[in-house]
């Protein structure tokens, strides 16, 4: 089938997110300019990654994608350069909205900001329509120091956030873990359960998540998470090593009773492996994503071939990071259905119209899905092996005579600044054609980036752009530059574009300000409204 690139408008896009067949909304903008605004339903999809990502966001090429940007960088033209990549990958219908960001907002269509904003506006919604209990810091501390009171906190957050930082005491239970191994940390039922994370999202869907699984403790959220702890004045403990308790037979057994009430009262739905087996030979024609919920380390051990690697809690709080096509298929798997029942009750009532438990776990299904054996190993999303390229050993002789060689760093701008080869530029992929005019005389061009792929894509940008020029990328990046003890800079002396390829979340930075917190608070719960004005997406909240 042959490519088909078209123009459509913003209206069209418009009519197409109200439907109920498969897109996929790809904002080709860099991180951070997409959190200052961009559509509901659009995917970060920077161009400058575009190809290293994008086949886990949209893994069926018949799919039909919509890319945008701002509708004003018209020297970066990075819609019509997403396209050329796209269908050089094999897309067969690519749309590029005419105007993007700026026609979208001109024509009245709603825009938010942030980054994830559906999900955690379905979080906010979720706390508006349950009445999700929660409590401020300061009762929270109160019941931690009055001894009269049984009290645990349980943070649901993924591990390696909650060794950053987290509340003195609690216990890391994440995502949908939560359930699944709580018997193994309250034993009681007088014990009053405090859930939290670093903002408001993850403590609501935490605690919504025991009450829906009818718990018999009294389970609040810790109003502000870790964020509104410190706004508080209270400590918070770093570094943290206290393991994720592991889960015992009476703790599975206890977890099982109360996981398939929760099946059967929100109608969750299960799919045999044949089936599974079926829909994954139809999946050149229509979307399918296999999502093991299960923790990373649990993955990697052994996993059906062609899942992605999705913690529970994580798919719920971030579904546009892992799928980036509306109304496509979604089979979620673990070892004995029970965390991937939590996680599916969840994305149902988010609206995604086809979410599916496999049934009987991997493990049974591993005669089917996997009949060589369950694979191995932590699932990447950079794919497209670099071949070619020069040495670190090559790179450095030539860099010891710089004399008309660029060298241009196209990683990430955080990691430039912690480390990089002396003198040379950061600059974000995209934006290498305003580099051309900064830069015309160069005669050798020399590229890295955290990954091979990364600077080979960039190099192959750049010949096009200096066409008599050397344009070489190196083998193994920046890392294997520093594996092989060579000399590095910090800081960040020369950026030739933005830096805003990464948007930095309030919750993850230690040293975010008291008024970053609170605006990270103000836009969380100023979500519904933006989402009730955009009608594009129908919550299908069962309030059992």
């Amino acid at each position: 089938m042959t490519a088909v690139v078209v123009r459509v408008t913003v209206h069209n896009l418009h009519e197409t997110s109200r439907g109920e067949t498969e897109f996929a909304l790809l904002d080709v903008r860099e991180q951070e300019e997409f959190s200052r605004s961009h559509l509901l339903l659009a995917c970060c999809t920077p161009l400058s990654r575009l190809e290293l990502i994008v086949e886990t966001l949209v893994p069926c090429k018949e799919t039909p994608v919509f890319v945008m940007d701002d509708g004003q960088s018209e020297d970066l033209d990075r819609s019509a350069r997403a396209a050329d990549a796209l269908t050089a990958m094999g897309y067969r219908t690519v749309n590029i909205v005419d105007g993007g960001l700026k026609a979208w907002s001109d024509a009245g269509f709603v825009t938010v900001n942030g980054v994830g904003a559906l999900s955690k506006g379905f979080g906010e919604y979720i706390e508006v329509v349950r009445e999700t209990p929660r409590l401020p810091p300061s009762e929270i501390k109160a019941l931690l120091d009055d001894a009269r009171v049984r009290t645990i906190v349980i943070d649901v957050r993924p591990t390696g956030e909650y060794r950053n930082m987290n509340i003195p005491g609690s216990i890391n239970l994440p995502g949908c873990e939560v359930t699944y191994r709580l018997a193994e940390v309250v034993k009681d039922p007088g014990t009053t359960i405090v859930i939290n994370c670093a903002g408001r999202t993850r403590s609501i869907i935490g605690t919504q998540t025991l009450i829906n699984a009818a718990i018999p403790n009294r389970v609040v959220a810790l109003k502000g998470g870790t964020m509104n702890w410190q706004l508080a004045g209270f400590d918070l403990e770093y570094g943290s090593t206290r393991p994720v308790p592991p889960i015992t037979e009476e703790g599975r057994r206890i977890a099982e009773q109360r996981i398939r009430k929760v099946a059967e009262t929100y109608h969750v739905r299960f799919v045999e492996p044949r089936k599974v087996a079926q829909w994954r030979s139809e999946a050149a024609h229509k979307t399918l994503y296999l999502f093991d919920v299960r923790q990373p380390w649990e993955y990697a051990s052994g996993h059906i071939p062609g899942s992605t690697s999705a913690q529970g809690g994580q798919l719920v709080q971030a579904t546009d990071e892992y799928a980036a096509v509306r109304n496509g298929r979604y089979v979620l798997m673990d070892d004995d259905e029970l965390r991937a029942i939590m996680t599916a009750h969840w994305l149902r009532q988010m609206g995604l119209p086809q979410v599916f438990v496999l049934k009987g776990g991997i493990f049974n299904a591993a005669a089917v899905l996997a009949p060589r054996g369950l694979a191995e190993g932590e699932n990447g999303i950079e794919g497209h092996a670099s071949t070619g390229g020069i040495s670190v050993a090559e790179a450095a002789r030539r860099l010891e005579n710089r004399a008309g060689i660029l060298c241009l760093n196209v990683g990430a701008s955080n990691r430039h600044r912690a480390r990089h080869i002396p003198g040379a530029k950061w600059v974000a992929r995209a934006y290498l054609p305003r580099v051309r005019p900064l830069c015309p005389q160069s005669k050798q061009i020399i590229l890295t980036a955290e990954q091979s792929a990364h600077a080979a894509l960039a190099a192959q940008d750049a010949r096009d752009l200096w066409p008599d020029a050397a344009v070489s990328f190196i083998q193994g990046g920046t890392p294997a530059w520093e594996k092989a003890g060579l000399p590095l800079e910090t800081g960040m002396p020369c950026a030739l574009c933005p830096e805003d390829d990464i948007w930095y979340r309030p919750y993850t930075d230690l040293n975010a300000s008291k008024e970053a917190m609170q605006g990270y608070f103000d836009w969380e719960s100023g979500l519904v409204d933006k989402i009730n004005a955009d009608g594009c997406v129908n919550f299908r909240v069962c309030c059992a």
